[in-house]
């Protein structure tokens, strides 16, 4: 008798998602129109409550299946994967490897990542960029600083779990100068010597 077996093509989709936003899903969108699963690595994940990464790696998952719930992608299969940095570029592609189920192709707008996962042999695809000018994440961080409109940039059930977790108010704290405008209220942070 014989079986036919169905082999699962699988896609690598790193990204920040500082905050997840439309270019990401309509990203997204595309690579689940490729593969049949997806690992989507949440990248820094070591890294919250900074001005560039202000959301915690559980936000951001959040974030992400709320997102692709809202853009009716939750029967699609993915998996995510916190990718903490290891800021060692030659063997970063070796790492993520190491860190993720296998998978068969590399999805990205990141030329670096694209030329990284492509000396390990892996097929990479650039996929489509969608408004870069404004769908930035860091241009959304900019706009919740300045006060202006930013919800508009991200899935609606993203901007209701930000303003939930008071992620703007967050943002603008972590843009303040707090050594230079509320000295007073700051108790240095003193590490015990052992």
């Amino acid at each position: 008798m014989n079986e036919v077996i169905n082999v699962v093509k699988r896609g690598l989709f790193v990204g920040r998602f500082q905050p997840v936003h439309n270019g990401h899903l309509k990203a997204l969108e595309f690579v689940f129109s490729q593969v049949d699963e997806v690992i989507i690595g949440i990248g820094s994940a070591q890294a919250s409550h900074t001005l560039k990464n202000p959301f915690t790696t559980s936000e951001r998952m959040e974030m992400l299946i709320r997102a692709l719930d809202e853009a009716n992608l939750n029967d699609k299969r993915y998996y995510l994967i916190p990718l903490p940095d290891i800021n060692f570029n030659a063997i970063w592609a070796t790492y993520v490897v190491s860190m993720v189920p296998r998978f068969d192709v590399v999805f990205t707008g990141n030329s670096l990542v694209a030329q990284l996962f492509r000396e390990k042999g892996y097929e990479v695809i650039v996929q489509p960029m969608f408004r870069k000018d404004i769908l930035s994440a860091t241009e959304i961080r900019r706009r919740m600083v300045s006060g202006e409109p930013w919800e508009d940039l991200v899935p609606k059930s993203v901007a209701e779990f930000i303003n939930e977790i008071k992620g703007v108010e967050r943002i603008r704290m972590l843009a303040t100068n707090l050594e230079k405008n509320e000295k007073e209220l700051q108790a240095p942070i003193r590490i015990p010597e052992f």
